[in-house]
């Protein structure tokens, strides 16, 4: 649990020198959250190493897979974060990486996780970095959605500052949901070929709404370089596609695991 502790008290420094750094709009500054939010990812990662080794089993249910979300979240905004573009994202990520975390460290370990092969932990870590790119991407399109609308109805509001042009922005949601597409239809592909029950009862509406949500995501890109579809369009999609992927994984998880106490 210490480790824990220390990654969240990492996470929440991240975020307060990330808060002051975007509200002085000072770019030099911005630079110093980058070692509290690397060290907070590795230490999130240590926490989950140090369970499973305890166990000697990959644990990857429902709270540990949100944690495991929400590591990726935390990793993929340092990395960008770390070239410069869209610093604003941590203000919103790290704490929730923490939260999560907070959670997995307090309630939720498994007692008995079920060893998995390496050809369900494929499938199961492409689904995971599917998950976590993709709420990136669900993020960018919040930011995407109020930035247009501020900007619409000529509201300059101090937020607005920290954020890179709406071009830039819609470019970066973009390849984003690029990458997480690509990723979604490889964890799909890796469950049909690897999993053999992927149509039972328990993980038919998981399949489904995942398959629509993949859908949903491709549906929007070729959008986008058909119609030209952007802005507006362009985040509702990718929220809608995001909830349907959530529902999925993670609705699917909880009612599962801690309604019908099932693995």
């Amino acid at each position: 649990m210490t480790i824990v502790l220390i990654a969240v008290a990492l996470y929440v420094a991240a975020t307060a020198w990330l808060m002051k750094a975007v509200q002085r709009d000072d770019s030099s500054a911005s630079q110093g959250w980058l070692l509290p939010a690397t060290l907070a990812s590795v230490m999130h990662g240590a926490a989950h190493v140090m369970a499973w080794r305890a166990t000697g089993v990959t644990d990857l249910h429902f709270f540990a897979a949100l944690s495991l979300v929400g590591l990726g979240m935390a990793a993929l905004t340092t990395l960008v974060g770390a070239s410069g573009r869209m610093r604003a994202l941590g203000v919103l990520v790290f704490p929730l990486a923490a939260v999560v975390l907070l959670v997995y460290g307090l309630y939720g370990h498994a007692t008995r996780p079920e060893p998995l092969d390496w050809h369900l932990l494929l499938h199961a870590w492409l689904a995971l970095l599917a998950y976590a790119t993709l709420a990136i991407a669900a993020v960018l399109a919040v930011f995407l959605w109020l930035q247009e609308r501020a900007l619409r109805r000529r509201e300059f509001h101090a937020w607005l500052r920290p954020l890179p042009p709406l071009t830039e922005l819609e470019t970066l949601l973009f390849r984003t949901i690029g990458v997480g597409f690509v990723l979604l239809g490889a964890a799909l592909l890796t469950g049909v070929v690897f999993v053999d029950n992927l149509l039972a009862q328990h993980l038919l509406h998981k399949t489904v709404l995942s398959v629509l949500s993949w859908l949903a995501f491709g549906a929007l890109l070729l959008g986008r370089w058909r119609y030209g579809w952007r802005g507006a369009t362009a985040a509702r999609w990718t929220l809608a596609a995001m909830a349907l992927l959530a529902l999925a994984f993670f609705g699917s998880k909880f009612v599962l695991e801690l309604v019908l106490h099932r693995r």
